[in-house]
């Protein structure tokens, strides 16, 4: 029987959990991608905001709102993938050695698989609820020619919110089982 090296492990099993680990770094590209997309919404925030400022003198208070719940929306987009990109990097595939930073984001320090899927929850809702909120402004214009709504889309939407809402619930309350367990 061979001896176990510093990690722990016999050498002759040493390879393979080698390889099981690295595989970590098969996310890495995924990552980059969501940085990718990062960019798209800086893009498309800086355009719009462009856009809100070029014609606010033509706009009313109602179409102003519209554009800047539009703004919000993105940022909290840009917000759901900040918290993919740097939490899911930092729990699954390395750690990003920020411990003492002045930059580094307070919940970064107890992040866990658990946590992270009640952050990205509570930002999908917060995203629906800005779309929710938008579809209910816009709800004078149901029955018009031009309408993009429909009381069925309302409702529709409504729905989904409210199963989002129900969804959070249920994973925040299964991580705080979890938790109280360990």
């Amino acid at each position: 029987m061979s001896t176990p090296d510093s990690s722990g492990l016999p050498p002759r099993l040493r390879p393979l959990p080698l390889l099981i680990f690295s595989s970590r770094w098969l996310q890495l590209p995924l990552y980059l991608g969501l940085i990718v997309a990062q960019m798209v919404y800086v893009f498309l925030f800086l355009k719009e905001l462009l856009h809100l400022v070029m014609y606010s003198w033509e706009f009313s208070e109602q179409q102003i709102m519209l554009v800047v719940l539009g703004l919000i929306d993105v940022v909290m987009i840009s917000n759901l993938l900040v918290m993919v990109i740097v939490g899911g990097y930092e729990t699954f595939v390395s750690r990003l050695g920020l411990k003492g930073h002045p930059d580094q984001p307070e919940w970064l320090s107890h992040v866990n698989a658990g946590v992270l899927k009640v952050k990205l929850a509570m930002a999908i809702i917060g995203i629906s609820s800005i779309h929710l909120l938008r579809t209910f402004i816009e709800a004078s214009s149901i029955g018009m020619p031009d309408a993009r709504i429909t009381e069925t889309g309302v409702l529709w939407q409504t729905i989904i919110h409210t199963i989002f809402i129900l969804s959070a619930i249920g994973i925040a309350y299964v991580d705080r089982m979890t938790q109280q367990r360990h």
